[in-house]
């Protein structure tokens, strides 16, 4: 793949920042979308808050107006944890809209030139979660809703050259996963300890797996869940 325009939602930093870097350097630019600019992004960059449906509207338009878009990463995430038992109802719309919406906002407003060039590609970045992480009613179900998503979306739009798959992944060192567990604090011994690898992700290991998907020879590849995850499926299976 090389001169294509890549959307990437939650590309500031994290693994977003990771696709834009890995797109950028095979010869594609970037579009990045946040709520906050980094200072060298590799591409083009909007600011824009996701959870204003209209300022996001907005973004997009000037994006497709200003050029094609070839490829999609929903990379977006917005996370909240709780037992079932302690779940604040008032988080559960905003949590399914900031995941579900979002990607379909990004992937509605690519689609006409895609279906109009017959090629494209959408990859949404799920998690591990989705497989029954406790603590994380919300979060698991929203992704699991977009990785549903994912493959109702590939078959309605394979005829157009269009693929859809999703990346899963698991535990990565990423500033959101910092913040709910420390450097050597017990919460990440006992997390390492369902990875078979006993490591975290890299982000640039997740881009690399996503960018794959986006490659012009992985057509053939659509409707699938990768699972980046250092084998921590294994130990949910």
């Amino acid at each position: 793949m090389g001169g294509r325009r890549v959307l990437i939602t939650g590309a500031s930093k994290g693994i977003g920042r990771a696709v834009a870097d890995r797109v950028a350097r095979t010869g594609n630019v970037p579009v990045g979308l946040a709520r906050t600019a980094p200072e060298d992004f590799p591409g083009e960059f909007h600011t824009v808050d996701f959870a204003d449906v209209a300022a996001t509207a907005s973004a997009l338009e000037s994006i497709v107006a200003a050029g094609r878009v070839d490829a999609v990463v929903n990379n977006f995430g917005y996370a909240r944890w709780g037992a079932i038992g302690d779940i604040d109802l008032n988080d559960l719309l905003p949590t399914y809209d900031l995941n579900m919406r979002v990607a379909v906002q990004m992937t509605q407003a690519a689609l006409p030139g895609m279906q109009a060039r017959a090629w494209g590609r959408i990859v949404n970045v799920t998690s591990l979660v989705t497989l029954g992480t406790p603590l994380r009613t919300p979060y698991a179900a929203a992704k699991a809703g977009l990785e549903a998503a994912t493959r109702v979306w590939a078959g309605e739009l394979a005829r157009w050259g269009i693929t859809v798959n999703a990346v899963a992944p698991g535990p990565t060192e990423t500033e959101m996963y910092r913040s709910r567990s420390p450097v050597g604090s017990a919460q990440e011994a006992e997390l390492l300890r369902t990875i078979p690898m006993r490591r975290l992700a890299a982000p640039a290991e997740i881009a690399h797996a996503i960018c794959a998907l986006l490659d012009e020879d992985a057509g053939y590849i659509t409707g699938q869940i990768l699972r980046a995850d250092g084998g921590g499926s294994v130990c949910a299976a």
